[in-house]
């Protein structure tokens, strides 16, 4: 799998560019800032952008969707419960200036779909808690956690539309049926593994 990070705009997001070596067919995991800059990326890589993937929708993971969209022609897909934060921009004040509106999704997920780029197939997992509609994706041994988990840390709850109880409830599942060689990577900050956190992360200690 070709993937490269990008870390992207005044909250330092993680935005990823994921392809098959085989078609050069990819998709692009939270776009969320620095449009020309993310495109810039895809042409070095050679790839053909089939799906731009939303881990959830507030807006320093979505602030470059529409330029990115509009460059791509690219799917977006993003799960039915954070529609309205992509659309409507409630919390736009907490994150500093808003960004242009995109288009309407093409495609609601519910959590358990296959999405296929290529020959990749990657599988959704619902995780509310951060945003009633956060997902992780994932491929085998690899797992991109949105804003769900982090490298010692996990996703904030306090703010409208989170829920400490079901981010909890996220991150169980996750654990219990994850192995801990799987590498995780994060909506901001450095790539970890399950493992790392499983055994350091304070906030699921005890």
């Amino acid at each position: 799998m070709i993937l490269r990070r990008l870390v992207v705009g005044p909250l330092a997001s993680n935005c990823y560019i994921a392809g098959s070596e085989a078609t050069k067919e990819g998709m692009i995991i939270d776009p969320a800032d620095e449009a020309e800059r993310i495109l810039t990326n895809v042409t070095q890589l050679g790839l053909e952008i089939k799906l731009i993937l939303l881990t959830h929708g507030h807006p320093d993971h979505v602030g470059a969707l529409k330029g990115v969209q509009e460059a791509t022609g690219a799917e977006v897909v993003i799960h039915t419960d954070d529609t309205e934060a992509l659309l409507n921009q409630p919390l736009a004040f907490a994150f500093g200036p808003t960004y242009p509106s995109p288009s309407p999704p093409d495609r609601l997920l519910n959590g358990g779909e296959s999405l296929n780029i290529g020959d990749l197939h990657f599988s959704v997992r619902h995780t509310p808690g951060h945003t009633p509609g956060g997902i992780c994706l994932l491929r085998h041994n690899v797992l991109f956690s949105g804003d769900t988990l982090f490298n010692y840390g996990i996703g904030r709850f306090d703010m409208p539309g989170g829920n400490y109880e079901q981010l909890m409830n996220s991150l169980a599942a996750l654990f219990t049926s994850l192995p801990d060689d799987t590498a995780v990577y994060p909506g901001h900050g450095p790539e970890t593994t399950i493992g790392t956190e499983r055994q350091a992360n304070p906030f699921l200690q005890g």
